[in-house]
């Protein structure tokens, strides 16, 4: 077990979801498009983008930062596909997006209208994870409403990422 998700042996191509259905830990099979299969690819997609994201950005703990989110999201989609891992560290990891939210406000103009996406890249890719992430948050709503610490997580992060982009797109900021 690593980083406490179940090891499985890996396959790149398996064909038994050649005809619409895909597996769950333990073995369970759903339609690929089950809601319970769409929160949890909605998740992976996000970690996708806050890879793309981290491959622009220069600031090394803003990396390491979001590497152990992408972390955080593998554990979370384990959860989410039946395997028992424990979450119970979320809760930690909310109360510390509390606090880099509650720093970065202090440094940021107050908002007094809507902010524009965009500004440069960064601050762009910021904002798409952010949607993605709320995206996330109402298929694991749909899907999964008893999985409380994962909807809270998903939904301070998406706030984290908001003011991330603030943070990077400073300078650039376009108000509605």
């Amino acid at each position: 077990m690593d980083a406490g998700i179940p090891n499985a042996d890996m396959h790149i191509y398996t064909r038994t979801g050649d005809g619409g259905l895909t597996s769950l830990f333990g073995g369970k099979r759903l339609s690929k498009s089950d809601i319970k299969v769409e929160a949890y690819g909605s998740i992976d997609e996000l970690s996708s983008f806050v890879g793309l994201l981290i491959s622009s950005l220069k600031d090394n703990e803003d990396t390491l930062f979001l590497i152990a989110v992408q972390k955080d999201f593998y554990k979370i989609m384990a959860r989410l596909s039946g395997a028992e891992v424990d979450l119970s560290y979320l809760e930690k990891r909310v109360l510390d997006f509390e606090k880099k939210i509650d720093l970065m406000d202090e440094k940021l103009r107050k908002i007094k209208k809507f902010i524009l996406p965009g500004g440069n890249r960064e601050s762009s890719l910021f904002h798409i994870v952010r949607a993605m992430c709320r995206r996330s948050e109402r298929r694991v709503i749909l899907a999964y409403i008893e999985e409380r610490e994962v909807i809270k997580y998903l939904n301070r992060l998406s706030d984290l990422f908001f003011m991330m982009a603030r943070k990077y797109g400073k300078e650039h900021e376009i108000f509605a």
